[in-house]
């Protein structure tokens, strides 16, 4: 079956899309595929459609079912397996903010306060200044991650708090 070239064209700007949030180029275009379709395919058809060997389609049908890009759909009569695309844009990329990144910006601020933990108050001016930028970075990390559960329960931001962080760690001084 030949694809529509409009079709091929979102697909390719979609995997570049991803491929820049730091997924599989092929994850996006194949999502493109399924959600720019109105019907199920099956894994030859992704195959065909975007050129891909049966390992990679396979190997990209399961990394897309556990971020919940796809999913499973039931054709009747059909004994192959068929998928759909998630089409709710929100419900895909608030997963991505909450199971990735939310989780960085966690770890990152667990060792930001390991770090200041092992900084002890020095008159060394150069310790001192390492001191206020790493208390910085935790403020910073700390306001970040507030920001991110904010847009995640579909709170209004206000993005001013990190603009002023982000100017006076900038500066080097104490939050």
């Amino acid at each position: 079956m030949t694809v529509d070239p409009a079709v091929l064209k979102v697909a390719d700007a979609v995997g570049a899309l991803i491929e820049a949030w730091g997924f599989k180029r092929n994850m996006g275009r194949m999502w493109a595929v399924l959600y720019l379709d109105d019907h199920p395919l099956t894994a030859a058809d992704l195959g065909e459609r975007l050129g891909l060997s049966t390992g990679s389609v396979s190997m990209l049908l399961t990394e897309l079912m556990q971020w919940g890009a796809i999913k499973k759909a039931w054709v009747v009569g059909e004994r192959r397996e068929h998928y759909e695309a998630e089409t709710s844009i929100w419900k895909m990329v608030s997963r991505v903010f909450r199971d990735r990144e939310l989780r960085w910006i966690r770890t990152a601020s667990e060792q930001f306060e390991e770090a200041r933990a092992e900084l002890v108050p020095a008159t060394d001016p150069r310790q001192a200044m390492i001191a206020a930028r790493v208390a910085g970075l935790a403020q910073l990390a700390v306001v970040g991650a507030h920001l991110m559960e904010s847009i995640l329960e579909g709170e209004s931001v206000d993005s001013l708090p990190l603009k002023t962080l982000g100017e006076l760690t900038k500066l080097g001084d104490k939050p």
